[in-house]
């Protein structure tokens, strides 16, 4: 109002702690025994290392996936702006349906989070159930977004197709639940599959934050004792949700995507 001094207002800020809590090791050995008698020795020793440094890959890529779904409120639809961000799929069984892409954009939207780069991470056995719902070439559309494979998951994840602006990616290593567990009324059994919803446009809005202390490194030596070569691979990181408004998890039942064979 005139003649009235402006009111200032300042900034607020919070603690975001983080902490590296995962320390790993895949180790093996060689005996000289078995250097000597094996016929394929040096194509053991150049694929063992690599399949040690796939294998803490592996544990990484889950535990990504993991501390999403286990941070958000079990038996809850996790609201925000009054929409859920937790639920059990809507498809027939508690499969996945094209109505949970449409549902996590709706819940993202509403939570304000970009509409860009959207990525949604699902089980084998629901990429099973989408290749077999008639309807689904109605909804598929739109080139895929190259984030995921380019900058970062080596295990194999691989895009799929589109479907309401969601870039669908396929892992086998998405979170279950170890008990089961019901949100409004619907009740899904252990080892529910937690499928990932979520936007990966640039900035500091991604749900899920990491540092990777040290990343997978070989060390070898030779155990004269013992008559062998030993490796290990070791690395340490951590991860923690950062934005729970930009993570939307969809629980799926496994079992009722498995085909059935005469």
């Amino acid at each position: 109002m005139e003649g009235q001094a402006v009111k200032y207002s300042r900034m607020d800020t919070g603690d975001f702690t983080f902490q590296i809590t995962e320390y790993l090791q895949s180790g093996t050995y060689i005996t000289n025994k078995m250097k000597q008698d094996s016929f394929y020795m040096s194509q053991l020793v150049s694929s063992f290392v690599p399949k040690q440094n796939r294998a803490i890959q592996e544990r990484m890529e889950a535990d990504a996936f993991r501390v999403g779904p286990q941070s958000q409120t079990q038996n809850d639809p996790n609201a925000i702006n009054g929409v859920s961000h937790r639920w059990v799929g809507t498809g027939a069984g508690h499969s996945i349906s094209p109505e949970d892409f449409a549902r996590a954009r709706m819940a993202l939207q509403k939570a304000n989070v970009p509409l860009t780069n959207l990525v949604a991470i699902v089980d084998a056995s629901v990429e099973f159930k989408l290749n077999t719902l008639a309807n689904i070439t109605n909804v598929i559309n739109n080139p895929k977004w190259e984030g995921i494979i380019a900058e970062g998951i080596g295990t194999g994840i691989q895009f799929k197709y589109n479907i309401y602006g969601f870039d669908v990616y396929v892992s086998n290593f998405l979170h279950a639940n170890a008990a089961s567990e019901t949100i409004y009324g619907e009740a899904i059994p252990a080892g529910a599959i937690n499928n990932l919803f979520f936007s990966a446009a640039p900035g500091d809005s991604l749900p899920i934050v990491g540092a990777v202390r040290q990343p997978p490194k070989v060390d070898s030596e030779y155990n004269k004792d013992l008559q062998r070569e030993e490796y290990v691979t070791t690395a340490r990181y951590g991860m923690k949700l950062y934005r729970p408004e930009n993570l939307v998890t969809v629980l799926t039942d496994p079992a009722v995507a498995v085909p059935t064979y005469a």
